[in-house]
């Protein structure tokens, strides 16, 4: 498992995902010379920036696109990936809104630590943070003393009524 901080280094799809590109584009034989110029372009332009607040992607050149999503709006997180994918270890994560499509908002390709990065995502859809307060420490520090002293309770309570 990798760290946050490993996360928010990631800024560009693994160079495995060109080699993707250029056997969907060979399947496509006759859309060939149009499907390959836009995967290249698609794959040399394509960042990512994930960061405390949300994540954002952009790619393209004549026509420019950028998604800004806050963790907070993530509803659902799905990872897929086809025989192509799969082989050369990547795989898609598909993060959806609640904006009403029914779509992904940003589908995130050419990872290969792509299910680091969903669990990354789900805790951060869910509130959690990688370090916690001083009273979030010392309230996990009270809850665990809580199980123990239960935990004593529920072993001598037995023992008592034996004797009792």
């Amino acid at each position: 498992m990798i760290d946050a901080a490993a996360i928010y280094r990631i800024e560009r799809p693994n160079e495995r995902l060109w080699t993707c590109y250029i056997l969907k584009s060979l399947m496509t034989v006759a859309g060939l010379p149009f499907v390959l110029p836009y995967y290249y372009f698609r794959y040399q332009t394509m960042r990512y920036r994930f960061d405390e607040e949300g994540l954002s992607m952009s790619w393209g050149i004549l026509f420019r696109r950028q998604i800004v999503l806050n963790y907070s709006r993530i509803q659902d997180i799905h990872l897929r990936s086809n025989v192509i994918e799969r082989w050369l270890g990547l795989a898609r994560i598909e993060i959806q809104t609640a904006s009403g499509s029914g779509g992904a908002e940003i589908t995130i390709e050419g990872l290969l630590e792509f299910e680091a990065v969903r669990d990354f995502l789900y805790e951060r859809m869910r509130g959690g943070k990688q370090s916690q307060s001083p009273l979030e420490q010392a309230l996990h520090e009270v809850a665990g003393e809580l199980r123990e002293v239960r935990r004593l309770l529920a072993t001598r309570l037995p023992q008592e009524e034996r004797h009792g």
